[in-house]
């Protein structure tokens, strides 16, 4: 049985003074000195890529930069999912044998490393290299295909179906020191923000930041450590052509999750779910069973995705406010519902927190890992 046994979570911005291999060393210490081991305890190493460092081999880069000289060395890439996908890999090797003591890691300079420009191309690639990327759409656009569908399939307007969900999750982030943004905004903010790609407008979108994040995981069960109780991938289509938007994969990947932790979504206290974007939210709230469908915007206006909702998502504010520096973007919700279980969750805390589920997804909406977090004493 594989748990997390420590956490690191740096603030996220536009930070200059570290590149990419910086932000991973300084989260990756933060999670050894969390859960009290050395580089020299560490013998699994799982790195995700940078887009600002580009290396071949992320893990043994770091590896050699902490002075860690792992079993296993892994670099990891299947966009915002990777994260978690990393962690479940994490989990297999020490269920495995394979390695007792593995350091997962993810950070970037995104925001002060390179142009917006140049993150905006290099994310572009996810689209189709015949048919998407020629015609220079970009990761927003692709993403206002999505919301301009779903808007008119449920005969919604962004005010009411989208814009919601972005004044919760910056709601969340006051909350947060280490949020990018903290200042509050309402629906009319949200609406009146600058268009990026019609119908999505700036407010609708996450920022593009500088930060890192780490777990250890290993074998455990001390009072702090968190249970990795079950994970679920699915991966049903890499482009957006060939999407079937009511069935991303989201649901077959929390369900397999579920399925190994024993438990059902009913039963979970607290949510880290990826919000690149507030459709991505919102399809992955309704896909998930966690609002009706069409009516994610309405459950945020509601109040039920704050902390005494009946269902809290991204305490620390998430993607939209917290920040997003790549790989340790989606981190970062894990990050932040292990804090929640283990009741460290300070001011900003969901009382009870015994079950979490976290759900990621990579490219538009391609990748999906789900991984169910249980602390520990916490049986289903």
């Amino acid at each position: 049985m594989a748990w997390i046994r420590g956490a690191g979570l740096t603030a996220f911005g536009r930070l200059p003074g570290r590149d990419a291999l910086g932000w991973q060393a300084h989260a990756a210490r933060l999670a050894m000195a969390d859960a009290g081991v050395r580089p020299a305890d560490v013998d699994g190493l799982v790195v995700g890529y940078a887009t600002t460092l580009g290396h071949l081999m992320p893990a043994n880069l770091l590896g050699e930069y902490l002075g860690i000289t792992p079993h296993v060395a892994l670099g990891a890439s299947v966009g915002g999912a990777t994260g978690l996908a990393m962690v479940a890999q994490a989990a297999a090797l020490v269920d495995s044998g394979a390695a007792s003591t593995v350091l997962v890691v993810a950070g970037e300079n995104r925001a002060s490393g390179q142009s917006t420009q140049t993150s905006t191309d290099t994310l572009a690639q996810v689209g189709h290299h015949r048919y998407e990327v020629p015609i220079r759409a970009t990761v927003p656009q692709y993403y206002a295909l999505l919301a301009s569908a779903y808007l008119h399939e449920h005969r919604l307007d962004p005010r009411d179906g989208l814009a919601p969900l972005a004044v919760a999750m910056r709601t969340h982030a006051a909350r947060h020191d280490g949020a990018q943004f903290r200042k509050p905004v309402t629906v009319a903010d949200v609406v009146a923000s600058r268009p990026v790609a019609e119908p999505l407008h700036l407010l609708d979108c996450c920022p593009i930041s500088d930060g890192g994040a780490a777990v250890v995981v290993g074998a455990g069960g001390g009072a702090r450590d968190v249970e990795i109780a079950g994970t679920g991938q699915a991966h049903l289509h890499q482009h957006i052509s060939e999407a079937d938007l009511h069935e991303s994969g989201a649901r077959v990947s929390a369900r397999r999750a579920l399925s190994a932790a024993a438990t059902d979504v009913a039963d979970v206290d607290v949510f880290g779910i990826y919000d690149s974007f507030t459709i991505t939210l919102a399809l992955l709230l309704e896909e998930l069973g966690l609002a009706e469908p069409g009516r994610a915007g309405a459950a945020a206006a509601e109040g039920r995705l704050d902390l005494d909702g009946s269902t809290p998502v991204n305490p620390h504010g998430g993607l939209l406010s917290y920040g997003h520096c790549g790989v340790a973007g989606g981190m970062a919700h894990l990050v932040e519902v292990v804090s929640q279980l283990r009741g460290e969750a300070w001011g900003r805390q969901v009382d009870g927190a015994r079950q979490g589920l976290v759900h990621a997804d990579g490219g538009v909406m391609s990748a999906h890992v789900t991984a169910v977090l249980r602390r520990a004493g916490g049986e289903a």
